[in-house]
């Protein structure tokens, strides 16, 4: 509401923005309007909580549903919610029509519904002390091709000797009672009909005792219709058949309990019967034979709070198939919400038994409820923009099938609280030509500008237009605006935080330098397509830092005495010396050994700090090659230092430690190159011969010095052989012991 809040060229529309923005452009807290939603509770009775024997109440009296009427005020975009509470009561009152098909087909099922009423009260005492039952039958239009008119037929549509009565669309054969016995009775007197075609006008019976309260009896109370039937239906556009074509007017039309206007109205829509069984809360169970349960079962997921039961070939099992229904549907509490007004939504979220949550359109239902329970939904409704006649709104919630709700009225913020407050005709406003309101005019018809101060003829006056050019140029208003009465209104942009600015909406807060995609680095502001940066903070895009202590090393020195500190970042003067303080040295002595337990036990796992691996290693990126061909070569952009280090099984592994930039980098060779181990069996083999063959050469040694000592040991003897003298002299002792005896007659010869 600041009068001087706009700058030069900024359109009055400028005034409007978000809260934290407006302060930023210097406006105060107490010259901002800024109007909040509310909500008031009109009627909040509590939920009912009442046992089966603490005596009856009133079904007005029974409260269900809380709250019961609030208000809420909706400013655009900003949600309201409040919790909806929901609880089963004890003993709540039920009442409960038999709409049966009284075609031919259902001859035998009559007989077993006769006696429906007093044994179906009998059961239903043990649910609740208030239950009134009604009866109501249908057949078919009474037109062709439904029914056969030909006069007999129409007295009695049976063939035969059948003995039937005249057919009929539906006729309310008794109204709600507690009288069970009446019931039989009434029913008993009951005939069936016939008719033609396989489908059934039921749904012309479901329409009417749907919006004929009065006729009917319904109470406020749980609301339960039985369909029972053993074929098909018709439905909208099937009267055509029999020359029918007015849509159904969803009107009550009985007289003396008969439906009267089944012959003038088509039959009903199934979206026109959803929305007569949801505005009466009625619930509804389709008691159908085997054969037509699949075609129930898709009616059934169209009408809400509607529930399916196989019906016996003769009806026997009713009382059994209406129980389990009822106590099918009673589980469930599914809310609805009439029409919303245009551009409010609303949205549920339930909490239901044993800590179960839903959103979205389970957030519209919970299920498994038994009596006593209770269960809680937030509803949040938020209105997107202000209704068109900004009058207040009413919208209902409630559970289906249920009578109770909670109405809603709607008031919308559609304008700030300083507008009560304007003057009119207010001489700020350029001789009473507006009025002056929350710190600017707003103009009366025919005048436009800041002040009201010209009037809509002279808006694109050629004199004016010329004040709007700068430098004598072409462009109004840099292109980027609209000359008003001789002054420039700049245009608006999508994005709420970015305007133009100027006496020729020259400027911009959006088009000066960034730094990390961020406008001005996000260390400044931006005037005028130029950075305003923050304390310490420099540069054309404010990414400049004035502070050194990023700089600082581990000795406390700046860069480490090795470089200058530019913008927070370390320059190192020494090429050697890397790093954000420039204290890494890659290729100093000393960087292969100070590395190799990490590498090791981050490459293969081994080492000394395997085990405080993950902790102690995790200062460099490990890139893994498969040769020492692959690893980095000199001549890098950054410093380089190859490594080769022996593990404790005499393997070497190779590795380059480099710095790039502020990332450490070691390339290792994947495979250890380790000395390959003897080869066992080949030096066995050589040992074992070099055994044999040492044997052997020292047997044929001893062997030919054995030969050479014998050779000269011989020649020695016979040498001394040769040399020996013998003595020749005869023993004078010895006697030969030869004797020679010649022979006589020897004659020599």
């Amino acid at each position: 509401m600041d009068p001087g809040f706009l700058k030069q060229g900024e359109a009055t529309s400028t005034r409007c923005d978000e809260l934290e923005s407006l302060r930023k452009r210097g406006c105060s807290s107490t010259k901002v309007e800024n109007p909040r939603g509310s909500q008031r509770a009109l009627k909040n009775k509590a939920v009912t909580n009442r046992n089966k024997g603490e005596g009856k109440l009133r079904p007005e009296d029974i409260t269900q549903v809380q709250p019961q009427k609030l208000t809420l005020s909706l400013r655009s975009g900003e949600p309201q919610s409040f919790n909806l509470k929901f609880k089963r009561a004890e003993d709540y009152p039920i009442d409960l029509y038999y709409l049966m098909d009284l075609s031919y087909s259902m001859k035998d099922d009559l007989e077993n519904v006769k006696n429906l009423g007093t044994h179906l009260m009998l059961e239903m005492s043990k649910i609740t002390t208030d239950f009134k039952i009604g009866f109501g039958s249908f057949v078919e239009k009474t037109v062709m091709p439904y029914i056969s008119t030909t006069p007999a037929k129409l007295l009695n549509p049976c063939t035969g000797d059948q003995n039937c009565t005249s057919p009929f669309s539906y006729k309310n054969v008794l109204k709600l009672t507690s009288n069970g016995q009446e019931f039989n009775t009434l029913v008993g007197q009951q005939h069936i009909s016939g008719n033609l075609d396989s489908p059934e006008g039921g749904f012309d019976a479901i329409m009417q005792v749907a919006v004929c309260g009065e006729h009917i009896g319904w109470r406020n109370v749980t609301r339960l219709l039985v369909f029972s039937t053993d074929a098909g239906f018709h439905f909208a556009g099937d009267g055509k058949l029999g020359g029918i074509v007015l849509p159904n007017d969803g009107k009550c039309h009985l007289e003396n309990n008969m439906y009267t206007m089944s012959h003038y109205y088509d039959y009903p829509s199934i979206a026109h019967l959803v929305q007569k069984l949801s505005d009466n809360n009625i619930q509804t169970i389709f008691a159908i034979t085997e054969e037509f349960q699949p075609v129930y079962k898709e009616l059934k997921n169209l009408i809400p709070k509607s529930a399916v039961g196989i019906l016996s070939a003769n009806s026997s099992n009713v009382i059994n198939l209406i129980i389990d229904a009822y106590n099918s549907l009673s589980s469930e509490v599914i809310l609805e919400n009439s029409k919303l007004p245009e551009g409010v939504t609303i949205m549920y979220q339930s909490r239901c038994k044993n800590g179960v949550t839903g959103e979205g359109e389970m957030g519209r239902k919970c299920s498994n409820i038994s009596i006593g329970d209770e269960v809680s939904f937030t509803i949040r409704i938020t209105a997107k923009q202000c209704p068109k006649m900004g009058k207040p709104e009413t919208i209902k919630i409630k559970p289906l099938g249920f009578n109770e709700e909670v109405e809603i009225t709607l008031n919308f913020i559609c304008e700030c609280d300083c507008h009560k407050d304007g003057i009119e005709n207010s001489d700020i406003c350029h001789n009473g030509n507006g009025t002056y309101e929350c710190g600017a005019c707003r103009c009366n018809e025919g005048r436009i500008g800041r002040q009201c101060e010209c009037s809509t003829n002279e808006v694109t006056s050629e004199d004016l237009d010329k004040s709007c050019r700068k430098d004598n140029g072409t462009d109004i208003c840099s292109n980027n605006g609209d000359c008003v009465c001789g002054t420039c209104e700049c245009k608006k942009r999508e994005n709420p935080e970015e305007r133009y600015s100027g006496m020729f909406c020259e400027c911009d807060n959006f088009n000066c330098d960034r730094s990390n995609n961020k406008l001005c680095g996000g260390h400044g502001h931006c005037e005028c397509r130029v950075c305003i940066c923050d304390a310490n903070w420099t540069g054309s895009a404010c990414d400049c830092s004035l502070d050194t202590t990023t700089c600082l090393a581990s000795n406390k020195q700046i860069c480490n005495g090795r470089g200058t500190c530019e913008c927070g970042t370390c320059k190192c003067t020494d090429p050697k010396f890397q790093g954000p303080s420039c204290e890494i040295c890659p290729t100093c002595p000393g960087v292969c050994t100070e590395h190799k337990e990490c590498v090791q036990c981050r490459a293969f796992g081994t080492g000394e700090k395997k085990d405080t691996c993950e902790r102690d290693c995790s200062y460099f990126n490990l890139i893994k090659v498969k040769d020492r061909d692959k690893l980095p070569q000199p001549g890098q952009a950054f410093p380089l230092m190859h490594c080769k280090e022996r593990d404790a099984n005499d393997c070497w592994f190779y590795y380059t430690y480099a710095v790039n930039k502020t990332e450490k980098e070691v390339h290792v060779v994947e495979t250890l190159d380790c000395p390959a181990g003897p080869d066992i069996i080949p030096i066995v083999a050589g040992v074992v011969a070099g055994i044999v063959l040492i044997g052997l050469a020292l047997l044929l040694i001893w062997k030919l010095l054995m030969i050479i000592h014998d050779r000269r040991e011989f020649a020695k003897f016979e040498k001394e052989k040769m040399n020996a003298k013998w003595d020749t002299g005869e023993n004078p002792i010895y006697k030969s012991a030869v004797t020679t005896v010649v022979n006589p007659k020897y004659e020599g010869k």
